[in-house]
């Protein structure tokens, strides 16, 4: 099913500036990893080395962060958008 990746700023650089990818994919993980396809790079700016999404990453489906729904196998419905978000930190000592 078609579904859209949405990227900030930051990654842009890695697919042509474009804000927002369509990709197939059934869950989360296969959107990231459709999207990598499509972009060579991109999936380990979101994944780590074990394939687990990085700790300075967030992602939502449908405005909910997906570590509290099934994680990156969250599944995903035809036209929903994958939103990859980076953490804030920060702030005053």
């Amino acid at each position: 099913m078609s579904v859209t990746v949405r990227l900030p700023s930051q990654l842009r650089v890695l697919v042509g500036g474009s804000s927002e990818l369509v990709v197939e994919a059934a869950d989360v993980r296969g959107a990231i990893v459709a999207a990598d396809a499509l972009h060579p790079g991109l999936a380990p700016r979101i994944l780590d080395d074990e394939g687990k999404l990085r700790r300075f990453v967030n992602v939502f489906v449908a405005d909910e962060d997906i570590r509290f729904l099934q994680g990156l196998d969250t599944p995903l419905s035809s036209g929903e958008t994958v939103s990859v978000v980076p953490a804030v930190a920060g702030g005053c000592h």
